[in-house]
């Protein structure tokens, strides 16, 4: 008798206990649930809001996403960085000012702007390379110079140790290209866990991203203020989509074994290439990254403007579009040596 009370004591003991929790989980899938539907509402009302403004191609079953000023040869190729879409290569003013004397082509990277990530390949360096090398041929263009932006810049010398006979002259712009400890690279892991990852993406990975892009955005540009335009016209809501979320963390989460692996190849590249970085860049650091690229590969041209941070394109477009001159003659000069 004393056995069974003792018995049914405990069980009421855990009965309470469970029914303690039950509250807080309720509230919690409560929360999860409210959090995915604002996030779906929230993507539908930035892709309104910020249609598509260029055309689309397939390569290799992706569709990309790109704007083409048309025009003459030259061509010039813009590659964003994470995070970022054609739109940041428009609004900081390079698009206009390099298409007065080039066929400027701005592609969405896959998983931004609009441009499609499959999820059955893993999108590196060398994949999206490959990827921008048979856009290349499909669009009918010869050796464009090609401008990378940070991450893109990456890219860009993928393109150009991959696949040389399809890039004319490099122009990269606060990249990152050796491996040093991050703790975004850290940070991001979670968002691209598997099954984890899908449910921070659909609730509060948005909401979170939402709080941070004022100060990420202060960060980017820093010690330079946020340009107005940039704040009256960047597309944020399409950024806080689940799959540029997805995009953006992959990138951050590899850009130090990318830059490890791309690190023994420095020596081998080959053709006019103008490396460029802001003196004060907050996000890579330039005398780590840029300016020991610049001695790594020898016929490199280095420049570093003072006091602009990693969104430089954005203070110093009129510098860029000279730099990418000069890459441009010194294409002519080897063609007629050739």
């Amino acid at each position: 008798m004393a056995l069974d009370f003792h018995r049914n004591s405990k069980r009421a003991v855990r009965g309470s206990k469970t029914r303690s929790w039950l509250p807080g989980v309720a509230a919690a899938t409560a929360g999860l649930l409210a959090s995915a539907v604002y996030v779906r509402e929230d993507t539908s009302r930035a892709e309104r809001e910020y249609p598509p403004t260029g055309k689309f191609m397939t390569v290799q079953g992706v569709r990309l996403h790109f704007v083409d000023t048309g025009g003459a040869d030259p061509v010039l190729v813009l590659l964003h960085g994470n995070g970022a879409m054609i739109a940041d290569m428009e609004i900081s003013g390079l698009v206009s000012e390099a298409a007065k004397r080039y066929r400027v082509i701005v592609f969405d990277r896959p998983g931004y702007g609009y441009s499609e990530r499959p999820g059955d390949r893993a999108w590196g360096v060398q994949a999206q390379a490959d990827l921008f090398r048979q856009a290349f041929g499909k669009l009918g263009l010869v050796r464009p110079l090609v401008f990378g932006h940070s991450w893109g810049a990456q890219v860009a010398i993928s393109l150009a140790l991959d696949h040389p006979e399809s890039v004319g002259g490099l122009v990269l712009a606060s990249g990152y290209y050796f491996p040093t400890a991050r703790a975004d690279a850290i940070t991001a892991v979670p968002a691209i866990t598997p099954v984890l990852g899908d449910l921070l993406r659909h609730t509060i990975s948005p909401l979170i991203g939402r709080l941070t892009a004022p100060g990420l955005s202060r960060k980017m540009f820093a010690p330079q203020p946020l340009p107005p335009r940039f704040s009256a016209e960047f597309p944020v809501g399409l950024t806080l989509r689940p799959s540029q979320i997805r995009a953006s963390s992959e990138e951050t989460a590899t850009m130090v074994p990318a830059a490890a692996e791309l690190e023994k190849r420095y020596p081998h590249l080959r053709g006019p290439i103008c490396i460029m970085a802001g003196g004060s860049d907050r996000i890579v650091d330039t005398d780590a990254q840029s300016v020991r690229l610049h001695s790594v590969i020898g016929q490199s041209e280095l420049r570093v403007l003072p006091g602009l941070g990693h969104m430089m394109h954005y203070f110093a477009t009129d510098q860029v579009v000279r730099a990418i001159d000069d890459m441009a003659a010194r294409v002519d000069s080897l063609a007629l040596a050739g």
